[in-house]
């Protein structure tokens, strides 16, 4: 696996954003200062009962599924693969890969064969876990179906697996967890420097990469996250997003675990049955896509619940509208907060508790201690290249070492792929992905811009601005909306555009509709998809 130059390893040991402990340590640190403190909730939204872990019991139960990891022949440098929904069971089965030294190799539940396949031949994963069947989808079946295939694929282990499932077939909670397994010696356990997760991009480009992060580099990025929004072990965090997600793994899993707060997993997204789990729990903490946030407000409209606790809710991925700011404010009683990251590196850049409130309506934030950005070719305020550097940058792409140095500049800096300019207050505005680029004859269409014009017009709920192609021009701007009522003309958006003062070069020349945009798990628009379905149109 990939590791960092020494020098940047010691510069950030100096500085206090990497350590020489690990996220095992924080687990026994709060379970002998706060045993009976609830350290997970899981929620089922479609029935269930609510399960609690506390600091003890999750490091007893991490200890036995070590025990079991390791009786199934899981040893250090290996990947174990978890397409798992969210649940205490995939939390204690990630420190329970650090306790026998290897890493866990997070999949999204929504992935199917192809990718499954594809992150399972390239991790050389020997131990796939998932739920064997849910939400109307056989996991049990599909994995048996790679299992054929892939002679490395040694255990499947399922929840809710039957009585005999097969050769290779263990059941979760009665093998795994409950098995008569040897314990592990102490010094099995993963080291700070030692790789902790495998974790594929979302997929916005078509192209997933295995993110090889550390103990220490997401060590820094949860601690400077938490540090700027100075959130406490008071905290109980929730979000929409799978925890098999960086945004869900890092923001409702290791830094509540960093900071011994308590997080509460809930399986399913839906935001009455969300509003009514964050009244019930008490949840202080929330991070989700400006999608979720527009969920919530509307479910909160419709029937309000006590939100009084929820004090925070960190958004990113999309332009945020001004009046979302407001409607966050009286709607939902919190403040929000803008960032800007990627699987490769978490939160980068975020607003700040000191900042005016309207500031994340024009500013995705200024970096996180322990990273930098600059912007290239981006003097005055034009826009450039965003490259970032910094403790928690990865430590590569797994098997995949010439395509992460493709990414890195001449002096080391990591080039993101997404454009942005100076906000004006010492932080960036993203102004879109290169690939998102649309070049109309001389002029360089600014997407997230046009993206954020449109949202403040009425009938507008998600909107995705990408290029086709133009004999003339090269490309022209289309607009694909999502609207809450009657859909606008292209002229009527026009109008709206020339109210806002927004040059027509800018202005999008082509209107499609959808019900709903092509998202990945965590919110994030699939571009990519609408170009393909605009040129297969076109």
């Amino acid at each position: 696996m990939p590791t960092l130059p020494t020098a940047d390893a010691d510069a950030w040991r100096a500085s206090g954003w990497w350590r020489d402990e690990t996220f095992l340590d924080d687990l026994r640190r709060a379970a002998r200062a706060t045993p009976d403190r609830t350290a997970l909730v899981t929620r089922h939204v479609a029935g269930g009962p609510r399960e609690t872990l506390t600091w003890a019991e999750l490091a007893d139960t991490v200890e036995r599924l070590a025990a079991g990891l390791a009786g199934l022949g899981v040893r250090r440098g290996d990947v174990v693969a978890a397409q798992l929904p969210n649940d205490w069971r995939f939390v204690a089965l990630t420190l329970a890969c650090a306790r026998v030294g290897a890493a866990i190799g997070p999949i999204v539940p929504i992935m199917r064969r192809r990718e499954v396949e594809f992150a399972l031949r390239l991790t050389g994963s020997p131990v796939y876990v998932a739920a064997a069947e849910w939400r109307g989808f056989s996991y049990g079946d599909m994995a048996a179906e790679i299992a054929a295939d892939v002679p490395g694929l040694r255990h499947r282990v399922l929840l809710g697996a039957p009585e005999s499932g097969g050769p290779g077939v263990l059941d979760f909670d009665r093998d795994l967890l409950g098995g008569d397994w040897t314990p592990v010696p102490a010094d099995a356990a993963a080291g700070p420097d030692d790789p902790f997760q495998v974790i594929f991009t979302s997929g916005t480009t078509g192209e997933p990469k295995g993110v090889v992060h550390s103990h220490n580099t997401l060590y820094a990025m949860n601690k400077a996250q938490a540090d700027v929004l100075h959130l406490t072990g008071d905290e109980v965090t929730a979000m929409g997003s799978p925890t098999t997600h960086q945004a869900g793994f890092t923001w409702n899993f290791l830094m509540p675990l960093l900071l011994g707060a308590t997080s509460v997993q809930v399986d399913v997204w839906d935001a009455e049955a969300m509003l009514q789990i964050m009244e019930e729990e008490g949840v202080s903490f929330f991070m989700g896509a400006p999608t979720f946030l527009a969920d919530l407000i509307e479910a909160q409209r419709g029937a309000p619940r006590d939100l009084s606790r929820l004090g925070v809710f960190a958004t990113g991925s999309a332009p945020i509208p001004p009046v979302v700011v407001e409607q966050a404010r009286e709607v939902l009683g919190c403040r929000l907060y803008a960032l800007w990251g990627m699987t490769e590196n978490g939160c980068v850049t975020i607003t700040r508790p000191e900042d005016p409130p309207m500031r994340v309506a024009e500013s995705d934030g200024t970096p996180v201690p322990g990273m930098e950005v600059r912007v290239a070719g981006g003097d005055a305020g034009a826009v450039g290249a965003l490259q970032v550097r910094g403790a928690s940058q990865c430590l590569g792409y797994f098997h995949r070492a010439e395509v992460y140095a493709a990414s890195l500049t001449p002096d080391g800096w990591f080039d993101t792929g997404d454009l942005a300019r100076d906000d004006g207050y010492g932080g960036i505005r993203i102004a879109g992905r290169v690939k998102d680029l649309i070049s109309r004859g001389a002029e360089k269409i600014p997407v997230v811009e046009v993206e954020a014009a449109l949202l403040r017009h009425g009938a507008v709920r998600d909107v995705a601005v990408v290029g086709y192609p133009d004999e003339r021009l090269g490309e022209r701007a289309c607009a694909v909306l999502v609207c809450t009522g009657s859909r606008p003309s292209l002229a009527d958006v026009q109008a709206h555009l020339a109210g806002l003062g927004m040059a027509k070069q800018y202005w999008p020349e082509r209107l499609e509709f959808a019900d709903a945009l092509p998202k990945t798990p965590s919110g994030k628009i699939q571009k990519f998809v609408l170009r393909e379905r605009l040129r297969g149109e076109g």
